[in-house]
């Protein structure tokens, strides 16, 4: 009888023995790996129209988008960040100062620009900037569509002149 509960626990310490040997083994695996960290983001000069490059979202919405070609970088950090706007059929406009993290299809929103209504404008910094996952089931979104086709691409992944030519052509499969 004292052989039958000797068995579970027996059982149980070489589990608990075996997993703390691997435990260490994910830690190691790793250990060379920096956490990723975010470089400050330096908000760009207000967009120029001349330098406004129009990119396709989808043939549901009736917006126009566009990227200020003189804002796109992509930091040390790997983020791609870009000024876009949105102009609606109505006629208003919205400016923002974005970021994609293409390694784990993240985006934030940094800044929203206000016209000075002399061609120009203001930056405001968004107060609750976060990272957010791109929703890739929005066919509506210019997020999933600057990650999927233009920013984001295994080609483009990093390289700031495959990026701007994906834009000129409308897209990585254009």
């Amino acid at each position: 009888m004292a052989m039958r509960a000797l068995f579970p626990l027996t059982l149980v310490l070489s589990l608990q023995s075996a997993h703390a040997g691997w435990g260490g083994f994910e830690y190691d695996f790793d250990q060379d790996e920096k956490p990723w960290q975010e470089v400050q983001a330096r908000l760009p000069a207000y967009p120029r129209a001349e330098n406004l490059v129009p990119f396709e979202v989808s043939a549901a919405s009736r917006n126009r988008y566009y990227i200020d070609d003189a804002s796109l970088s992509v930091g040390e950090d790997g983020v791609v960040r870009y000024t876009v706007v949105v102009r609606t059929p109505g006629g208003a406009e919205n400016v923002s100062f974005e970021g994609l993290r293409c390694e784990n299809g993240e985006r934030k929103l940094y800044a929203f620009g206000r016209p000075d209504g002399k061609g120009g404008g203001e930056w405001s910094r968004n107060r609750h900037a976060r990272w957010e996952p791109i929703q890739a089931r929005q066919a509506t979104s210019h997020h999933r569509e600057l990650f999927y086709h233009y920013l984001c691409t295994v080609e483009g992944k990093g390289d700031l002149a495959a990026i701007r030519r994906y834009l000129r052509q409308g897209g990585l499969y254009r």
